[in-house]
């Protein structure tokens, strides 16, 4: 355990990775602020010292893998002309499932304080859906640009379709169950990109 007094470095990500393992192993149910710094090996008081508590370290936990996940896309601009259009889009939106884990998000949804201080940060200007969208949007329309789309290609809408299953998968796919989202996104893709995004 880390000593009393001695600054932890990276502590919100060791807090933020706790957390989600806790999640994943052991339910939603279970998170606690003393599963949280016990899983981070940290003191019990660590959390709370940090944030106003479990509601709002949920709440910043979604904002900043949310961030996480704009930034992942926004990154899409410099693969431009490398690799498959559809290879290129399928990778982000795993990255994204990957980042947002389900009981996570569902966390921030189902405790009231978290979903009013998540709803607060994303009217303040973080990074939500829309960024995503927004990055996913620049990525086809420059790849347009390069002839590798067609030219009547709408990417505003292959943008919102991509998004828009992203949500659907966060808040109805359980781990284990149904069809594994690479092949979901898979058949997604061929359906918008057709040929051109091979």
């Amino acid at each position: 355990m880390s000593p009393r007094g001695v600054a932890i470095p990276d502590l919100r990500e060791r807090l933020f990775a706790a957390a989600e393992r806790v999640v994943a192993r052991d339910g939603a149910a279970a998170l606690t602020s003393r599963a949280i710094t016990a899983e981070a090996d940290c003191g019990k008081g660590v959390l709370h010292a940090h944030f106003a508590g479990l509601d709002e370290f949920v709440a910043e936990l979604v904002l900043d893998r949310f961030a996480r996940s704009a930034r992942r896309a926004a990154a899409l601009e410099a693969k431009v002309g490398q690799d498959a259009v559809a290879a290129n889009l399928q990778e982000v939106v795993l990255g994204l499932l990957e980042s947002l884990p389900p009981a996570v998000v569902g966390l921030a949804m189902t405790r009231p304080g978290a979903a009013l201080h998540t709803r607060e940060g994303f009217e303040a200007g973080a990074p939500a859906f829309d960024a995503i969208q927004r990055a996913f949007t620049v990525y086809l329309e420059a790849e347009q640009r390069g002839g590798r789309l067609p030219a009547d290609a709408d990417a505003a809408t292959i943008a919102l379709a991509l998004v828009g299953t992203v949500h659907h998968l966060l808040m109805t796919r359980v781990p284990g169950r149904g069809e594994e989202p690479q092949a979901t996104t898979r058949r997604l893709l061929a359906v918008l990109l057709g040929s051109a995004g091979r």
